[in-house]
């Protein structure tokens, strides 16, 4: 179910992080207070909790920064903007890289960006699902086309988490890290995760769509099936008043100049900057592919990007891919 037009109304009235009456709600909108009521509960339902007080109204758990395309603009650099060549915005989708890999499919070009303020299908890696509440984080896909197959652009999800903790860095967050290959951490917990997905010709044109999402307030009753330490940064900052459209926009001056120069530039221009935020280089941990068990002490990663890890026999081997499972001392 799309979000209706009362509804928006309803969240731009409500987006303060003040009370506002039912009866208030319900002249504005011409509608009933029981109709404010169904409004309320569909709204808690895709991730945004409200108080609702006797006397008082309506109001939700924190204000909300809903995203504006002209206040992304207003940050974006020169050469940004240079790259983009579409920017929407959504209120609601399923998912933003799928509905990019779909407009790849009719000759969308480089630098489409989708933006979303709910998914409903948020995509994870390995076919899990991204937890998606709305008005909260950020969810963005960004397509590029590269003239290379997809072993041209190895190590692509290594240069985008450098450009993420790059904006993240000019926001003001500190304590940032990288676990290979794509997740952002803080203090041993993750808040983001990058998504690269990649179709073509083996050895000719292919299409990239990267997906980012990063947890700026994940309510803890949306977080309840994540199985992982997880944080937010509304967590790692104490606050709960963060510019979205302002780290959207830094995101995007990070993220557009490296992935059109990542051809001609390739992994070996990141390597020492992804190394610097290495969370689990001489980490004890287990590297899974498929259901097979790799355990050893992770030695970060070699010139391709890839992983190595010391096994218990004092060998070192080199992984392409796969998924890492750590201990709780990770920081």
């Amino acid at each position: 179910m799309s979000i209706s037009d009362n509804q928006k109304q309803i969240l731009s009235l409500l987006a303060d992080g003040q009370f506002h009456s039912g009866t208030e709600l319900s002249d504005i909108l011409g509608v009933s207070r029981s109709a404010i009521w169904k409004h309320m509960q569909f709204l808690a339902s895709v991730g945004l909790p409200y108080s609702a007080v006797s006397g008082k109204g309506y109001r939700l758990e924190k204000p909300l920064e809903l995203l504006a395309a002209h206040k992304i603009d207003q940050i974006l650099n020169n050469q940004a903007k240079s790259l983009i060549s579409s920017l929407e915005i959504h209120q609601q989708i399923d998912s933003t890289n799928r509905y990019l890999s779909e407009r790849a499919q009719n000759h969308a070009p480089s630098g489409s960006i989708c933006l979303a303020e709910h998914q409903t299908a948020g995509k994870g890696r390995r076919g899990r699902q991204w937890v998606s509440p709305f008005g909260s984080n950020i969810y963005l896909s960004i397509l590029w086309r590269f003239q290379q197959g997809p072993a041209g652009i190895s190590g692509l999800s290594l240069a985008i988490g450098v450009a993420v903790i790059r904006a993240l860095k000019i926001y003001g967050i500190d304590s940032l890290g990288l676990k290979w290959p794509n997740d952002i951490y803080s203090l041993g917990k993750k808040f983001g995760g990058i998504l690269v997905e990649v179709s073509g010709e083996t050895g000719g044109p292919c299409v990239a769509v990267i997906g980012l999402g990063l947890n700026m307030y994940l309510p803890e009753s949306e977080a309840e099936g994540i199985t992982q330490a997880w944080t937010d940064l509304n967590k790692i900052t104490g606050r709960n008043d963060l510019a979205r459209n302002k780290l959207a926009g830094l995101l995007l001056n990070e993220l557009m100049p490296i992935i059109a120069e990542f051809e001609s530039l390739g992994i070996k221009a990141y390597l020492d900057e992804w190394r610097d935020y290495d969370c689990l280089k001489q980490k004890a941990a287990t590297l899974y592919i498929a259901n097979q068990p790799f355990d050893g002490i992770v030695q970060g990663i070699d010139d391709n990007g890839m992983l190595l890890i010391k096994r218990p026999d004092g060998s070192v081997q080199t992984f392409a891919s796969g998924e890492v499972s750590f201990n709780d001392s990770l920081s």
